[in-house]
């Protein structure tokens, strides 16, 4: 059976022109976010290409044949021959027939900005998970666009019988390839996702925290500052592709699944989010959120932005989430951290490489989880040594006595926990509290000790 061959498109080593069109309103509600092109060129740089020139343009409406016009058209192609550049690389998506006619005018390799990102993508890939996930969206995008990729179009012919005739294309051969190969990598992905999700599921009633953010924001060195995971972290956008979940120690003795999740970015490309829906699996089934943006930047509400975008595309929005405002090591006025916590309210400041703000982060998420402490009285016989160890596990004691038979402590216990005394308790237990406005669940106050 004949096989697809796959191709890496890479820019590894190339000398790359740089291009963003901005059409009609994009410019207006630009405030805060991140520049174009120096995204860009740092996806360019990510990819391993040398940035040799920027080009930009301003447009009411789209042109059909090559987005840009046929005037600029030429004009990039006299600057990618100047610069001896080997690909022109465009911040917007580009239609297959405008990505061929670009190519004809300046005589030079086009891609868009989906098709940079997914080279990354292929690249960054380590399991094979990942590796599939990555497939898929490549296929998915190249399908639609096997036709500007070949030029021998004439048909096959052939002597003899059942060999004459028009036959077939290279063309429709190579589509039906194509298509039978993304089937058979929505199968196994589909397989990934069910397994996956048993995994999540098999959890029970553990809880769950996970990592989103824009790249580059420090997710992975955060999971290792709260976890000692020692998973890889590089200055570089989208270094972490695979889901990578550890213990993580909290407030009150107790514990989560932290999560990290790959990173998002402005525009991410639908293909990418359709495939990687496994490895966002973490987030869409977490308790909490743990929001990472980069509060160093200038452009902390356009990347908050973004991520609340990814978030809804994949079934997220309105989940219970801590916006952590990372690298607060890097911001040497006080006033722009002040800003910036006003701006998010319950936001918790953190520098995942110095430690600021770690022991902040974790009590705000405990509190998040399971409520704010309480204090309360708790009566219970001595022979219920199971309760009187989860006691001693989740509460700080404050007191402890012997009162008419029973073991009487005064604890601060989560509020959470507090509704599941009566559950955790073997016979019967008193509870009584003397916060004013805090009243105990029915089933676990029969009577005052």
């Amino acid at each position: 059976m004949k096989e697809l061959k796959t191709t890496r498109r890479t820019v590894v080593r190339e000398r790359a022109v740089l291009v963003e069109v901005t059409l009609g309103g994009d410019a207006v509600g630009l405030e805060g976010h991140r520049n174009r092109l120096e995204e860009l060129a740092r996806l360019a740089d990510t990819a391993g290409a040398q940035v040799v020139a920027t080009a930009s343009q301003r447009r009411r409406d789209v042109d059909p044949s090559t987005y840009v016009g046929r005037g600029k058209a030429d004009a990039l192609g006299r600057l990618a021959a100047a610069e001896r550049a080997h690909v022109i690389i465009f911040d917007n998506d580009l239609s297959p027939a405008q990505v061929r006619n670009l190519e004809a005018a300046a005589q030079t390799k086009v891609i868009d900005r989906s098709e940079l990102i997914l080279d990354i993508f292929a690249s960054r890939a380590r399991t094979n998970e990942a590796r599939l996930q990555v497939e898929l969206a490549q296929l998915e995008y190249l399908y639609p666009r096997l036709r500007r990729m070949w030029t021998h179009l004439s048909r096959l012919e052939g002597g003899g019988i059942g060999a004459r005739g028009p036959g077939e294309t290279q063309l429709e051969t190579d589509r039906r390839i194509v298509r039978r190969r993304i089937t058979d990598l929505k199968r196994k992905i589909r397989e990934i996702d069910a397994r996956k999700e048993r995994v999540v599921r098999s959890r029970g009633d553990r809880l769950s925290v996970g990592l989103v953010g824009y790249t580059n924001a420090g997710k992975s060195s955060l999971l290792n500052a709260l976890t000692n995971a020692n998973v890889y972290v590089e200055d570089k956008l989208f270094a972490t592709l695979d889901t990578r979940t550890r213990a993580w120690r909290l407030p009150h003795r107790l514990s989560a699944l932290l999560s990290d999740t790959v990173g998002f970015i402005r525009d991410l490309p639908h293909h990418l989010v359709a495939s990687f829906k496994a490895t966002l699996e973490e987030a869409v089934h977490a308790d909490l959120l743990l929001h990472v943006a980069d509060v160093s930047t200038e452009h902390l509400a356009g990347d908050v932005a973004a991520v609340h975008a990814v978030l809804e595309e994949i079934g997220c929005a309105g989940k219970p989430e801590v916006v952590v405002l990372n690298k607060c090591d890097r911001v040497e006025d006080p006033v722009q951290l002040d800003l910036a916590v006003r701006r998010f309210p319950g936001a918790v400041l953190t520098s995942a490489t110095r430690g600021d703000g770690l022991e902040a982060l974790a009590r705000t998420v405990a509190e998040r989880l399971v409520g704010p402490p309480r204090e309360i009285t708790v009566g219970v016989s001595p022979a219920d040594g199971r309760f009187l160890a989860w006691l001693e596990q989740h509460s700080e004691v404050l007191q402890r006595s012997l009162q008419d038979g029973q073991i009487v402590q005064r604890v601060r216990l989560p509020e959470r926990l507090v509704a599941e005394i009566s559950q955790r308790a073997a016979g019967p237990v008193r509870v009584a509290s003397e916060e004013p406005g805090f009243s105990i669940p029915a089933a676990a106050e029969p009577n005052a000790p």
